[in-house]
């Protein structure tokens, strides 16, 4: 349904899209250049237990990086097929100051509204 966006709003998105993964790969890169510092410490178990709690924090930071960079790969995928700005859930297109917002949204107001309800209807 991509021919529903213009060719502008897509290249506009497929820009963001690029910009955001360079900087998320960036990013993984100085998580792991200082985690790699913070490894090579030593001492007593004070400064161990704090080595832990970083590693815990670096690995929860580098897992919400991997899945950020997987809808962007997802999203560049989407636009490469011609799937890109249909919402999932409703099928119909994606509002396009959201797309501008989240590039790499897959759904529209609307179906993150319904996937959020049957989400809460669930966890009870």
């Amino acid at each position: 349904m991509s021919q529903i966006l213009s060719n502008d709003l897509i290249r506009e998105c497929k820009q963001k899209l690029l910009m955001l993964k360079q900087e998320l790969m960036n990013r993984v890169r100085a998580g792991h250049l200082e985690f790699s510092a913070l490894e090579k410490a030593s001492g007593d178990e004070i400064d161990q237990t704090m080595a832990h709690l970083a590693e815990n924090n670096f690995l929860a930071a580098q897992e919400r990086l991997r899945f950020q960079l997987m809808e962007i790969e997802y999203a560049l995928a989407r636009i490469q097929n011609g799937n890109f700005g249909t919402c999932e859930e409703t099928g119909e297109p994606i509002e396009t100051d959201r797309l501008l917002a989240l590039p790499y949204t897959r759904l529209s107001i609307e179906g993150a509204e319904m996937r959020e309800s049957v989400g809460r209807r669930y966890a009870r």
